[in-house]
């Protein structure tokens, strides 16, 4: 599955609380969510590979799973 990570979500990535969170995490974390997602929908509880717990909120459309955004704990 193709995953497109929105610019706000390259952005979020910059800031202290996404800190070691990578893009190569985010498209894991998304190929991970089994089935169809119709709406924006927020899934918790992912591991980054530096240890750091994110959420990531996605929706699936016609060319792949759009991540909209990154939520670091």
């Amino acid at each position: 599955m193709r995953v497109i990570i929105t610019s706000h979500a390259r952005k979020r990535l910059r800031d202290q609380r996404q800190g070691n969170i990578t893009i190569d995490d985010i498209i894991i974390a998304a190929q991970q969510i089994p089935g169809t997602i119709p709406t924006a929908t927020r899934f918790r509880g992912f591991f980054a590979r530096s240890g750091r717990i994110f959420d990531i909120v996605a929706k699936d459309i016609p060319g792949g799973r759009l991540v909209i955004t990154i939520i670091g704990k």
